[in-house]
């Protein structure tokens, strides 16, 4: 009895307070939200700021791409002069000692298809007499060219082999600035060799490399040997084949990719019809500079004075006249003379192609139809 009155004493005592605490920090937390689970917040934050750390290795997108790209080696037969006074009995005992000396090179090229076709620089391939492919599981197998395109510096080899595993292809229109990457290679013919970097820029041209430039520039490092080799995302996919480095003894880090699009593209086109079928306008033209703007009393400097129209080419039926300026073509401003050039190639041939001209003060719409470009070499 006397511990029930204890008992009943120590809760009259105690639960003024405890009701009144309760209430209290309901108040707060329905005035102060940001007092809620602390400890959640902190994880949040833990979890949020690992974001940006990235993954802790690129493991599994190299275990991904790397059986997709290959080591090339070619092989050509350099003839000995014959510029020899073969007369003398001395010089044609000196030219039969002399024998046909051979050339080796090596680069890289990536499988695009799992019956054999691989996309590979043409430089690493040009003009050479044997083609010779190290798979990624040791066989040495050789290859055949069965179609290049100068003007992006790409070639298409076919190789008769069975269990190749054919690259992810990734979406090159999609890339930004800042994207990790991975180079795959065989630099300086060491075997199959990663760098790693990230997307330095897009859409670089001006490089003088090739006709058509359109690269992703990366700072994974890229050597002698790495032409041709895949420029990969950090899942395995294919963004780009690697083609140059800035060629500068002060430069580093500065590398250039084909993107994969592009790529596809020329791999269909070569497959398909033997040749890259790409949009052609028939007249040359030049940036307005403002020294051209000066000189042709312009306004402004923007679009592509035409120098000149190909006689019968589809500008000179459409209309366009010499020192017409082109100011937007399918209704995307000119800005850039290299952009708009691959804007134009883009086109299949046949499909209408709107441009907007200034002739004099006059803004002119003129509707051409696409021939087909020639490739350059």
């Amino acid at each position: 009895m006397a511990t029930k009155q204890i008992l009943s004493k120590v809760i009259d005592f105690l639960w003024l307070p405890v009701i009144t605490g309760l209430a209290v920090a309901s108040l707060l937390l329905i005035f102060l939200p940001d007092l809620r689970d602390v400890e959640g917040a902190n994880h949040k934050d833990i979890n949020s700021e690992s974001q940006w750390l990235g993954p802790v290795s690129y493991s599994n997108a190299v275990k991904k791409a790397a059986p997709s790209v290959v080591n090339i080696y070619t092989k050509t037969t350099v003839k000995r002069s014959n510029h020899f006074p073969l007369k003398h009995p001395f010089f044609k005992r000196l030219k039969k000692q002399q024998s046909d000396r051979v050339q080796r090179s090596l680069g890289s090229g990536v499988i695009m298809d799992d019956s054999g076709f691989i996309v590979t620089n043409l430089h690493v391939v040009d003009n050479v007499d044997e083609i010779l492919i190290l798979h990624y599981d040791g066989r040495q197998i050789p290859a055949t060219v069965v179609g290049t395109d100068p003007e992006t510096d790409l070639a298409v080899l076919k190789i008769d082999a069975r269990g190749l595993q054919k690259i992810s292809v990734g979406n090159s229109d999609q890339v930004e600035i800042g994207d990790v990457v991975l180079a795959i290679g065989n630099p300086f013919g060491m075997g199959q060799t990663v760098t790693q970097g990230i997307i330095s820029a897009t859409q670089r041209n001006g490089l003088n490399l090739t006709i058509l430039e359109n690269y992703i520039q990366t700072d994974a490092d890229i050597n002698p040997g790495n032409s041709g080799g895949a420029l990969i995302d950090a899942k395995g996919n294919l963004l780009g084949i690697n083609a140059a480095v800035l060629n500068n003894e002060n430069s580093e880090g500065i590398g250039f990719a084909i993107p994969a699009n592009e790529v596809q593209k020329v791999l269909t086109h070569i497959i398909d019809h033997g040749r890259v079928i790409r949009g052609w306008l028939g007249l040359e033209a030049a940036k307005v500079t403002p020294a051209i703007a000066n000189k042709q009393s312009l306004e402004d400097t923007t679009g592509l004075l035409v120098t000149a129209v190909v006689k019968d080419g589809p500008t000179h039926v459409a209309g366009v006249l010499k020192d017409d300026i082109v100011t937007s073509i399918n209704g995307i401003s000119v800005t850039d003379i290299h952009r708009s050039i691959n804007q134009i190639t883009k086109i299949s041939p046949g499909q209408p192609i709107v441009l907007v001209v200034k002739r004099g003060t006059e803004y002119i719409e003129i509707t051409a139809i696409a021939g087909e470009r020639q490739t350059t070499n």
